[in-house]
């Protein structure tokens, strides 16, 4: 049995587990239950990095997930999910199932080590109770939360946010939080989020605003973040059939005397953003991102990366200023070919992805995709030492793959 057949049949596996433990009992409660999920592998070979910083690997992440949700009437709704992720690593331990604490309180997940390659963990993702009563929604428990409207890379998405250039971005990372919006006119809303991490200094207490006024959207977000005071704004609307989009997150920052602290005293992250359609189909969304948590200089950026907002996935880039480009091309209906270009303006270093689309069947899709890195190699002092970076993606080994999806 090949690697790939092998993992999604401990995927499916997994999903029969799921359906006995969650739908077993909700269902003779429930008539309104609905469930849904998916069956994901994700294949990645990747070369060995300048330096020898990292050696020639393959890499093998496998999810199967199913959501159940319940809705007796229209005031409450239960929400649910069980996700099982099979990772398969060689040589073994080159890249460890991503441990969740920080936005977490309550520990709901399982890891086991099949063997010396494969890792395995069960999580509850999603577990909360949903309630709306006239203007307001009120929801507490496992939940996904998102702001911002940037597409690539948002300022103000700032609880739970994916890295710009990651792979599967279907689903967001669910937090223990207690979120209740108040809903005003047409498109105004008023919330309020409290988010609990696995220690107290962790905890986050955030207000949002967000209206339209005259084809313009306007956002704020304010309050305390993970133990540092934070305020973020930001605007979205279109000259003509250009796309413009800007905001902007300031920080105070926090445990600057500390190894594993904040950088700097104060930081902000801001970005551009313009989106535009020509007419032959192409579609192009270019940024400008101003990463304040990064360093100017590369000898700078291992202290950038064992930083907290690092650490925390509140940024993931290493630098100060970027330059994104998105381009993607409908080159038939069921092909659809994208790219991504993260240039770190700085140290002149680049990652180039193109990847291809394919729309196998009816919730089967296929993407190819391919990682170029381009930079300064490593700087190697002597073989006792570590190398020294002289770029940001100059340190990376180019990497490629498959990934196929099936929801059901």
């Amino acid at each position: 049995m090949s690697l790939i057949n092998l993992n999604i049949t401990r995927c499916l596996y997994s999903i029969i587990f799921c359906h006995v433990i969650i739908l077993a009992p909700v269902s003779a409660l429930a008539e309104a239950l609905q469930w849904s999920g998916f069956v994901k592998s994700l294949n990645v070979y990747v070369e060995e990095a300048p330096a020898n910083l990292a050696p020639e690997s393959w890499i093998s992440s496998n999810r199967a997930r199913l959501d159940v949700t319940w809705q007796p009437s229209e005031t409450w709704r239960l929400e649910t999910a069980l996700d099982y992720q099979y990772l398969w690593s060689d040589p073994p331990g080159v890249h460890g199932l991503e441990t969740i604490d920080y936005n977490r309180r309550l520990d709901m997940e399982k890891s086991w080590q099949h063997d010396k390659h494969g890792a395995g963990r069960l999580q509850v993702d999603r577990m909360n109770l949903q309630w709306q009563s006239g203007a307001v929604d009120t929801t507490i428990g496992r939940q996904a939360i998102g702001f911002g409207r940037i597409l690539v890379f948002s300022p103000l998405d700032i609880i739970a946010p994916f890295a710009p250039d990651a792979i599967d971005t279907d689903i967001r990372s669910g937090v223990d939080a207690l979120h209740t919006i108040f809903n005003y006119g047409i498109d105004g809303q008023v919330g309020a989020i409290a988010v609990w991490g696995e220690e107290a200094e962790f905890n986050s207490f955030l207000g949002t605003w967000s209206d339209n006024w005259s084809g313009l959207d306007l956002l704020m977000i304010g309050g305390e973040l993970r133990g540092r005071k934070m305020i973020g704004a930001g605007l979205a609307g279109s000259l003509g059939t250009l796309g413009l989009k800007g905001e902007i997150s300031v920080y105070d920052g926090k445990d600057t005397n500390e190894i594993n602290g904040d950088l700097h005293n104060s930081f902000s992250i801001a970005a551009v953003e313009a989106w535009y359609r020509f007419a032959n189909g192409l579609s192009l969304v270019t940024q400008y991102l101003y990463n304040g948590p990064g360093a100017d200089d590369p000898a700078d950026y291992p202290a950038a990366l064992a930083s907290a907002p690092l650490q925390e996935g509140l940024t993931y880039l290493l630098g100060r200023h970027y330059l994104i480009i998105a381009p993607a091309y409908e080159i038939h209906p069921l092909a659809t070919l994208q790219g991504l270009i993260i240039y770190n303006i700085d140290d002149e270093s680049a990652l180039l992805r193109p990847t291809l689309d394919f729309s196998l069947a009816d919730n089967l899709s296929l993407q190819l995709f391919w990682t170029w890195h381009s930079g300064e190699s490593p700087e190697v002092v002597s073989s006792i030492l570590p190398a020294l970076p002289r770029s940001e993606f100059g340190s990376f080994g180019d990497s490629g793959g498959a990934f196929i999806k099936w929801f059901f």
